[in-house]
C-alpha cells in the first residue's frame, strides 16, 4: 500500500464522487470528503476517524475556505485534491439562458478554480501534493447539445495544462481526467438540466436527445467503482500522469479527434506556411 495521504474530495454525497471517497478509505488513506451538505456525506460514507465530512459549495468561495481550514485543523494537511463536483446543463446554444451558460461556468469551471486557489498555498508549504481534475470526453470533443458543458470542460482543460508549469516547482503534480460515459448520476434530473424548447427548430433535436439520454442513463458502459479505484492509486503514485483518458469511450473519440485535428492542419498548411514576414 501507498503511504497514507489526506485526500479531499468534492462532491462526496453522490455519484462518482462516493466511489472516490470510499476507494481512497479502501487503499488506506484519511477523506476530506465534501459536499453542500454535510449530512449527505456522513448518510452514504458514514463515520470513521479517518474521514471528515464537511460542507462546501464549490461556488463559494467563504465556503471553500472554510472547508479547507477545517481539513487542516482535522488531519494537518491535504496531499490531494481530486476536483470532481460538477452538473451538466444540457441543449442547444440558443436555448440555453445566458443565467443558465453562467451557471454551468461557474459549477463546472469557476468552482474547481475556487477550491484549487484554496488548497495551492497548503500544497507549496508542504513542497508536495497532487491536484486531480475531472474534465471529461467533452473537454476535449464537442457536440451539439453540449454547448455550454463543453465550453466548461474545455474551459478546465486549460486550466490545468496550463497550471501544471507553475506549480511543478514547488512539487505539485497535477492530473487531469477525461473520462467517457460511466455509469454515474450524471445524466439523472439531479444533475442534469434541460431547457424548454422555445424554439420550434430545435424542438425535435431535443426531444430526441433527453429521450436518447434517458435511455443510457443507467446503462452505460463505465464502471465508476472502476474508475475510482484507478485514479486514487494513479494519484498516490510517486510519480504521478499528467492525463489519464478513461475508457475505451473515450480513448476512440479523443484519438478521433486528434486525427480529425491533424487533418485540418494539413489542409491548409501551404497557406499557413505563408504567413511570415518575408525574409
Amino acid at each position: 500500500m501507498s503511504e497514507k495521504k489526506v485526500v479531499l474530495v468534492t462532491g462526496a454525497a453522490r455519484g462518482l464522487g462516493v466511489d472516490l471517497a470510499r476507494a481512497a478509505l479502501t487503499a488506506g488513506h484519511q477523506v476530506v470528503a465534501t459536499a453542500r451538505d454535510a449530512a449527505r456525506v456522513t448518510a452514504v460514507l458514514g463515520a470513521s476517524d479517518d474521514v471528515l465530512a464537511v460542507a462546501l459549495d464549490v461556488t463559494d468561495p467563504t465556503s471553500v475556505q472554510a472547508a479547507v481550514d477545517a481539513a487542516v485543523q482535522r488531519f494537518g494537511r491535504i496531499d490531494v485534491l481530486v476536483n470532481n463536483a460538477g452538473s451538466f446543463q444540457a441543449g442547444f446554444f440558443e436555448q440555453i439562458s445566458p443565467e443558465h451558460f453562467q451557471a454551468q461556468m461557474n459549477t463546472n469551471f469557476t468552482g474547481p478554480l475556487n477550491v484549487t486557489r484554496a488548497v495551492l498555498p497548503l500544497l507549496r508549504a508542504q513542497r508536495s501534493g497532487v491536484v486531480v481534475t475531472i474534465t471529461s470526453t467533452a473537454g476535449i470533443v464537442g457536440g451539439a447539445f453540449t454547448s455550454a458543458y463543453a465550453a466548461s470542460k474545455f474551459a478546465l482543460e486549460g486550466f490545468m495544462e496550463s497550471l501544471a508549469p507553475e506549480v511543478a516547482p514547488f512539487g505539485i503534480q497535477t492530473l487531469t481526467v477525461e473520462p467517457g460515459f460511466f455509469r454515474t448520476e450524471l445524466l439523472t434530473p439531479q444533475s442534469t438540466t434541460v431547457p424548454d424548447s422555445t424554439i420550434e427548430d430545435y424542438a425535435a433535436g431535443t426531444e430526441a436527445t433527453v429521450a436518447a439520454f434517458a435511455g443510457m442513463n443507467g446503462q452505460q458502459v463505465g464502471d465508476p467503482a472502476k474508475l475510482a479505484t484507478a485514479l486514487i492509486d494513479l494519484a498516490t503514485r510517486e510519480q504521478v500522469p499528467a492525463r489519464f483518458v478513461a475508457g475505451a469511450d473515450a480513448m476512440a473519440g479523443i484519438e478521433a479527434r486528434m486525427a480529425t485535428l491533424q487533418t485540418e492542419v494539413d489542409a491548409l498548411r501551404e497557406l499557413s506556411s505563408s504567413l511570415s514576414h518575408d525574409a
